[in-house]
């Protein structure tokens, strides 16, 4: 699994860094990383905060929502959102540099079983206004802010469905309250902190720039880093029954941690599939209709493991 260990930030962080620079901006780190860390830390803290644009979703061809429109007001920014159906709500929560057109094969087969589809874009993400962080930047809390704010508009979730970063803000968010019968992670983000290790060592520096840019981190968001490590959250809730879907072949974000998070939680299941890597899972026709009957709460099918 090591060669697979490229996490959902550092790829993001090279569509933010374009290629051709990369070898200029990893020099400048090393000579940071020895006359000035300080100065390192702040560079990587703007660059691991910042929100590439999805270019996926431009494509031609790429479905739009086209669902009943809405806004609310986050933190004093504008995130835009779109509904369908009827039923209690069933809320899609997208990852890191995304937007809810990426969770779009979910819609209609969750509207056929009777629910309402809620999908939404983060701050500083898609149709959505900047948050608190500004143009191109976010962080983990501003997405659990948004979902909560969503949710306190359109009701209690019957369930969620997340992907990548999206899972830990939901994980987030269940910790501080969320109410929902059942959830379904896909492609979990898992843990930040081995992160910070990767992202170093694509960047080029190291462990003095490294351990300053953490606690710039912990410092912008209030709290450690070990707050946002999912396997431990079941230490401090009772999840409802949950649903981890994983790709061996997942290259931003390890199938082995998705593992370790379905044996971490009390219940949780997990849907191991080959082939489909980090996005193509959010659209095979296996997996949204094994999703949608673990949220009717049909009996368990056979799952991969």
């Amino acid at each position: 699994m090591a060669t697979q260990k490229k996490s959902t930030i550092v790829r993001i962080r090279y569509r933010v860094v374009p290629r051709l620079a990369l070898t200029t901006v990893r020099a400048a780190f090393r000579l940071l990383e020895r006359v000035a860390p300080a100065l390192g830390a702040r560079w990587a803290e703007r660059l691991w905060f910042t929100i590439p644009r999805d270019r996926r979703g431009e494509r031609p061809g790429r479905p739009r929502p086209d669902g009943d429109r809405f806004q609310v007001q986050v933190q004093g920014g504008s995130v835009v959102g779109w509904s369908w159906g009827d039923g209690a709500p069933v809320y899609l929560v997208h990852g890191w540099g995304g937007s809810a057109r990426q969770l779009g094969a979910f819609v209609q087969p969750l509207v056929a079983a009777g629910y309402r589809v809620v999908a939404f874009d983060a701050p500083s993400h898609g149709a959505s206004a900047p948050g608190p962080s500004g143009p191109r930047s976010g962080t983990l809390l501003e997405l659990v802010a948004a979902l909560r704010a969503v949710a306190a508009v359109h009701g209690p979730a019957h369930a969620v469905v997340a992907h990548s970063l999206g899972c830990a803000a939901t994980a987030l968010a269940l910790r501080d309250g969320l109410a929902a019968t059942r959830a379904v992670l896909v492609a979990p983000f898992v843990d930040v902190l081995p992160y910070t290790h990767e992202f170093a060592r694509r960047l080029g520096f190291g462990e003095r720039v490294r351990a300053r840019m953490v606690r710039r981190f912990e410092r912008r968001l209030g709290v450690p880093m070990s707050h946002f490590e999912l396997t431990g959250m079941a230490r401090q809730m009772t999840p409802p029954p949950v649903l981890v879907v994983h790709d061996r072949d997942d290259r931003e974000t390890t199938w082995s941690s998705g593992r370790d998070l379905s044996r971490a939680w009390p219940g949780a299941r997990l849907l191991t599939t080959s082939g489909l890597g980090h996005r193509r899972i959010l659209s095979d026709p296996s997996v949204v209709a094994e999703v949608v009957r673990f949220v009717r709460g049909d009996p368990a099918a056979d799952l991969a493991s």
